[in-house]
């Protein structure tokens, strides 16, 4: 059984979390979780999703529901 090829954006994430590099940027993990929710992913981790709206400058409850935090993700991105 052979295994599936990676794709050009996982690539691309690996090259740029490589050991050596600086960590990214509160503002570019939100730009790379707001892309994989738009192509259709679902982020699984509400807490990494509540790090980076904080990460942002954002208050974020605890008990805020996940698509309200994404939102205000975007809203913080459209500011940048």
């Amino acid at each position: 059984m052979s295994a599936k090829p990676l794709s050009q954006r996982t690539l691309l994430w690996l090259k740029a979390h490589l050991p050596g590099r600086s960590p990214p940027t509160p503002e570019r993990r939100a730009q790379e979780l707001i892309a994989a929710i738009d192509s259709g992913g679902l982020p699984l981790h509400p807490a990494l999703v509540n790090d980076i709206a904080r990460q942002l400058g954002l208050e974020v409850s605890s008990r805020a529901p996940m698509p309200q935090t994404i939102e205000r993700i975007r809203q913080a991105l459209g500011r940048c």
